[in-house]
């Protein structure tokens, strides 16, 4: 075994494609590249190699695919102030640009996400949309231009490019932002998950037709439409555009939606059938005698003798030896009068499922109702158009089971968080959401702006904290924020945040995390290097790969997402045999009222752990992290200790993940801890 350098790129899904044609068809490989033409030769008229085919093609389409391969370096702070019950929430609120954070997340969440939703922009001529070709520049850069602040908040239209329609690429430059976006998606969905996208008509026809390319048109599950408003006076042409569309497409033909309850209280027994309950039904079908003349013919009630003909336009639903069968069978209701149609008996056990398909015309609450429901829980119009919370869910429950991940990167005001956690509240489920969300600045200009927001990011995060709060009181308290307890506000705001606090404690499915979009804690190597000297100043700046100012906590959650951990594994830390004191349990973790020490514990990366914020004794720097199941270990000592090492060695890891600054630039030591490692049957040892 050999130590290993991780590799701090995000997840290639084309690299691992590439691997695997390589080892299961090598000959149509040369010098590391495809050969086209031996791929032609090899599968034959499964390829198309003429520039004629059916397809949809638009300006920059290929650079979308550099895009998607390109990888990024950039992580997830966690932002613990921020956030609603951290330690024990699994629901993610991320801030930044939503196609980095979707790379970032690729190796822990592929193939992990039931359900999709995005409301991206609508490409109508006023509105913004990402201008990528600043999306991988350097932090320093975008701030050196006024893109961002010294917060890392949008602050102008430099990350943005408002698409209006006399732009010589209107259609392209919208698709261009959305093929990479919708690409990524697709890789963290499950096979059996779904995608929803909200459109207008401005780009419906574009986006079925890219989304046909990335997800297979065979996978098109439904385009639904959803009335958005009651109509409008000042329709163009007359013509009042009262709907927007809802387009979805599943992973795989393994994608089924969930359908909706149906209605059985019209079953009954009156005449107390042995067969159970049942409802009168249609005798008939809606084809016609030219088209079914089998299905023409009279019948008789074999009761009374009066004999029953079948409209010409309209026959019967059986051919003639089966009507006789079930007549027999009293399952056909002849009119006790001999005026009418006779009808059929169906019995509820004849139903072969308690559902019936989600149909193709959403109704729930329109927009204008959704704009004063948001306006009433912020205590502002921060927003114009939000989706609706009752759209959501219903979405989110045709989407997902009970316990399942909900993404959405668009996340705007917050609407998914806001409908998932209020199923959760009517239904007892678990599901859990992740939203992607940009911090745009909010103009100053703005009612956002002047209520104390900084950004559309702020505003979300603040949503979804008092959606939770309007659960915990059941709607039955006036909606204010409690998430800013000052000094000197009163005695009873504190002990409604504490009683708050109490119940999200025991209700994690109410809270989330905050992440930010960030760099990577660990030095990222220059290669644009021009002289000696500047090799020289960078080989002596490594000598340390990690930036100033990391936390503990800032390198666990990199390194998590980095092997391929969610951001929701458990994690322990445990101290050195050598350093167990009454703070710790048999195990070797250090305890908290006999717990594992929670992450919010730690103070920076580097401090002693004797130094950090927390009552009990700890040892002085030499503890490790169990991640998971405990087959991963992650150490960040500033120093391997013969303790230390025979501590983690003794969890039986089958990884360890370590800081190459542990080993004092002692290549003997790290030698002989690689020996010793293997030794104890580690199978993956990788140093940072």
């Amino acid at each position: 075994m050999k130590t290993q350098k991780m590799n701090g790129n995000s997840h290639n899904p084309q690299a691992e494609l590439l691997a695997k044609l390589q080892k299961e068809m090598p000959e149509i490989f040369s010098e590391g590249k495809i050969d086209f033409s031996k791929f032609k030769a090899t599968l034959g008229e499964n390829v198309v190699a003429d520039g004629e085919r059916y397809g949809l093609s638009w300006a920059g389409k290929s650079d979308c695919f550099r895009q998607i391969q390109e990888t990024t370096t950039n992580t997830l702070k966690p932002q613990r102030d921020e956030s609603v019950n951290f330690d024990d929430t699994e629901n993610l609120f991320i801030e930044g640009d939503n196609l980095q954070a979707m790379k970032v997340l690729q190796k822990s969440y592929y193939g992990k996400i039931k359900m999709i939703y995005i409301d991206p922009p609508y490409n109508t001529g006023n509105d913004f949309i990402y201008n990528d070709k600043f999306s991988q520049a350097k932090r320093e850069y975008l701030q050196e231009i006024g893109a961002i602040d010294e917060l890392g908040n949008v602050v102008n239209a430099e990350l943005f490019r408002q698409n209006t329609r006399d732009s010589g690429h209107f259609h392209s430059t919208w698709l261009n932002m959305m093929y990479p976006r919708l690409f990524l998606a697709r890789n963290l969905l499950r096979q059996d998950g779904v995608i929803f996208v909200s459109i207008d008509d401005n780009e419906v026809a574009n986006l079925r037709k890219m989304m046909d390319e990335i997800f297979g048109e065979e996978n098109f599950v439904g385009q639904y439409i959803w009335k958005k408003r009651t109509g409008s006076n000042d329709a163009r042409n007359f013509a009042s555009i009262d709907h927007d569309y809802v387009i979805c497409y599943g992973r795989s033909e393994q994608a089924i939606l969930n359908g909706t309850e149906k209605n059985f209280t019209a079953y009954k027994n009156p005449d107390k059938d042995l067969r159970g309950d049942w409802a009168t039904d249609n005798l008939t079908c809606n084809k016609t005698a030219s088209e079914r003349p089998n299905l023409f013919y009279p019948i008789i009630d074999p009761k009374t003798g009066i004999q029953y003909e079948c409209n010409s336009n309209r026959v019967w639903a059986y051919e003639k030896s089966r009507m006789e069968k079930i007549i027999n069978e009293g399952k056909v209701i002849f009119p006790k009068t001999g005026k009418g149609t006779p009808m059929y008996k169906r019995h509820k056990s004849e139903v072969r499922s308690s559902k019936k398909p989600f149909g193709s015309i959403i109704d729930t609450q329109i927009n204008a109702i959704a704009t004063k429901e948001l306006r009433d829980l912020l205590g502002g119009q921060y927003f114009d158009h939000p989706k609706g919370v009752d759209l959501l869910k219903q979405l989110v429950q045709q989407g997902s089971g009970v316990d399942s991940i909900i993404l959405d990167f668009f996340a705007g005001s917050g609407t998914t968080a806001h409908a998932v956690a209020q199923l959760n509240a009517e239904d007892g489920g678990n599901r859990k959401w992740i939203c992607v969300q940009l911090p745009e600045k909010c103009k100053a200009e703005s009612e956002a702006a002047k209520a104390g927001y900084a950004t559309i990011a702020d505003i979300a995060k603040e949503r979804i904290r008092r959606a939770s709060w309007q659960i915990f009181t059941k709607g039955t308290s006036t909606i204010k924020s409690i998430f800013k307890i000052a000094e000197g506000d009163d005695d009873e705001l504190k002990k409604e945040r504490k009683r708050y606090d109490e119940w999200v404690a025991a209700n994690p499915k109410f809270g989330f995390k905050v992440f930010k979009l960030k760099e990577s804690n660990f030095k990222v190597w220059n290669t644009q290097i021009e002289n000696v000297e500047q090799l020289e100043q960078q080989m002596i700046d490594f000598l340390d790969n990690v930036r100033e100012g990391a936390t503990t906590e800032d390198l666990l959650y990199e390194l998590i997402l980095k092997s391929g951990h969610e951001l929701n594994v458990p994690i322990e830390e445990v101290a050195s045999e050598a350093f167990r004191s009454e703070a710790t349990d048999e195990g070797g973790c250090v305890t908290k009222d006999k717990g594992v020490t929670k992450i919010d514990d730690r103070g920076s990366f580097g401090a002693p752990l004797s130094a950090r914020p927390i009552e009990e004794k700890k040892a002085d720097g030499q503890s490790y992290f169990r991640v998971g199941d405990g087959t991963i270990i992650i150490c960040l000592a500033d120093k391997m200790t013969k303790a230390l090492f025979e501590a983690i060695v003794k969890d039986k890891p089958e990884k360890i993940i370590t800081l190459d600054r542990v080993f004092g630039n002692n290549d003997q030591l790290k030698t002989n801890i690689l020996l010793q490692a293997e030794h104890a049957g580690v199978k993956e040892f990788k140093v940072i």
